[in-house]
């Protein structure tokens, strides 16, 4: 065992080695100077990387001991940290660009802090960096603990949430630099999305490599919806990034595609990017954490399988809903919008499998703020699978279509579903990782909680009423047949609105602050302030669950 560790180390280093040369060869050689600095963070990254791996003391004192599996949870702790730090981030940026449209003028006359610039930034942190290390987070954790063993790999893991947030780090700053590929959730340059693919491809490797020397017969209803997540993200990522590349040493790439055709695999990308990014993979969150909290089994084992493969399958055909009234062929629109339509059918079966899941447990809503954060998240899910499939329907789109309308649908479910049941994994794992008795103040939870929920509200509610109003002025003829109101005064009717979107932004970005301190002195060791008002929760992983 001790040369095989010895041989791994050392194969990991060289690895790390591998990729310091490769940085530093840009460094050195490319004439892009966004190359060169990209080059510098790889390089710097992997040293950093090698120097942990090196000292071999440092292996032990980032695991968990079990009862008789010595779980891997250091990659867990790390993703968890960075979910955090990557969260307010793009909180912040998310609301800096709300009150730049409110007031062009803190645009600051800079490219680095135009709206151009931070916009992909603010999607890219929110999408891929909090919400990507939550999935790392959170999938690392549950394939353990309903495999009962250990993570495959001595550094993959490792590797996995390190070269992740090396990709973040890339892919933010290409972003204010002007490097951008200019497709939407798919921004990166080509080096920086080859770069992902082999962090990806290892990700696969390590949670497939757990699953098969699982000590458990079953595989968990989780697990599959983060392994369609892996498989699918995969998927969409190599087909949507074939790009040529002017040069090896230059940033600057051309997507081989061109036309509808460029379009319709943008959006097959895209749109398949919220269902198996932000949906099925969140899906596994509320599968594994709802349960868990409430100390209920899920509600109908037979709803999760039904759940489970009616989405997967009809989700894949959606993306040209996205595509009404272009040049994509009138037959792939309605075929987009008939299978957008059909989602309505497991989306909400799987609402409904995670709210009964708390049947006989109902008082921990009004006791338990994690809980109500994890059920409030569920209800989003409900209504942003609900108000998807209804703007899909062109008769709905032509007046939805590039308003505000889509805004506020897509911040219900990235605020909503996504954030929310986020936020409730992360205050069930802090505690569980650490090994501490109690979160540091569960009333800390209760302020998070309403002033995140006030603060969607007001962005939601405002971008409803900016949105039909944007389509219902653009679409308003004077008897003469002119064009009523000019796209100046849209925009004029609009600057209310956007103002009560900044503030309710604002207010989630405290929340976001809120549950930092939290957690910090949670990690801390903090003694609990509110125990005696804490709710009692399962204190480690429940085995044998219901499963598929």
């Amino acid at each position: 065992m001790a040369e095989r560790r010895t041989f791994t180390d050392v194969l990991t280093v060289l690895v790390a080695v591998a990729f310091a040369a490769v940085g530093l060869m840009y460094l050195v050689l490319s004439p892009d100077p966004v190359m060169k600095f990209h080059g510098t963070v790889l390089a710097l990254s992997a040293i950093i990387a090698a120097l942990f791996v090196l000292p071999n003391k440092l292996v032990q004192p980032f695991s968990t001991p079990g009862s008789d599996v010595d779980y891997c949870d250091g990659p867990i702790k790390f993703a968890t940290i960075a979910a955090v730090f990557w969260g307010i981030a793009g909180f912040i940026v998310g609301d800096l660009i709300a009150w730049q449209l409110a007031f062009p003028a803190l645009n600051l006359d800079l490219p680095w802090t135009s709206f151009g610039r931070l916009r992909p930034l603010h999607t890219s942190a929110v999408i891929f960096a909090f919400g990507g290390n939550v999935l790392l987070a959170t999938s690392f954790y549950v394939v353990q603990r309903t495999s009962h063993a250990r993570l495959a790999g001595r550094w993959a893991p490792w590797f996995v949430v390190w070269g992740y947030n090396t990709f973040i780090v890339i892919a933010g700053t290409g972003y204010l630099l002007g490097v951008t590929e200019g497709k939407e959730y798919a921004e990166p340059e080509w080096y920086a999305d080859l770069f992902l693919t082999i962090v990806w491809v290892v990700y696969l490797l390590v949670f497939l490599g757990t699953l098969m020397r699982r000590r458990e017969p079953h595989i968990y209803v989780a697990n599959w919806f983060y392994i369609a997540f892996i498989v699918t993200v995969a998927m969409l990522h190599l087909v949507n990034n074939v790009t040529l590349p002017v040069s090896l040493l230059e940033s600057k790439s051309y997507i081989a595609y061109s036309g509808v055709q460029d379009a319709m695999t943008q959006w097959w990308y895209g749109h398949n990017a919220v269902g198996f990014f932000l949906t099925a993979a969140f899906l596994g969150i509320m599968y594994y954490f709802v349960p868990k909290r409430a100390e209920r089994p899920v509600y109908s084992y037979k709803l999760s399988i039904v759940h489970f493969w009616t989405l997967i399958f009809l989700y894949i055909w959606a993306g040209p809903h996205h595509l009404h009234y272009t040049a994509l062929p009138d037959w792939t629109q309605t075929l987009g919008m008939t299978f957008s339509v059909m989602l309505w059918m497991p989306s909400w079966g799987g609402m409904i499998n995670g709210l009964m899941t708390l049947s006989g447990a109902w008082d921990k809503l009004r006791t338990d703020p994690v809980i109500r954060l994890m059920v409030v998240s569920v209800a989003f899910y409900g209504m942003s699978t609900f108000e998807g499939p209804l703007m899909s329907v062109k008769a709905v789109n032509s007046l939805s279509h590039y308003t505000d309308w889509t805004i506020g649908h897509v911040h219900s479910g990235a605020l909503g579903w996504v954030a929310m049941i986020s936020f409730g994994a992360i205050y069930c794992l802090v505690p569980w990782l650490w090994n501490r008795k109690a979160l540091y103040s569960i009333k800390l939870v209760e302020w998070h909680f309403w002033t995140s929920t006030i603060g969607i509200v007001l962005y939601i509610t405002s971008m409803w009423v900016s949105g039909i109003m944007q389509g219902l002025m653009w679409r308003a003829y004077d008897k003469l047949g002119f064009l009523s109101y000019s796209f100046v005064e849209t925009v004029e009717a609009m600057h209310p609105y956007y103002i009560i979107r900044a503030t309710g932004g604002a207010l989630f970005v405290v929340g976001g602050f809120i549950m930092a301190y939290n957690v910090w002195r949670t990690i801390r060791g903090d003694e609990p302030v509110d125990a005696h008002e804490q709710p009692r929760v399962a204190a480690a992983p429940a085995l044998r669950a219901q499963m598929i």
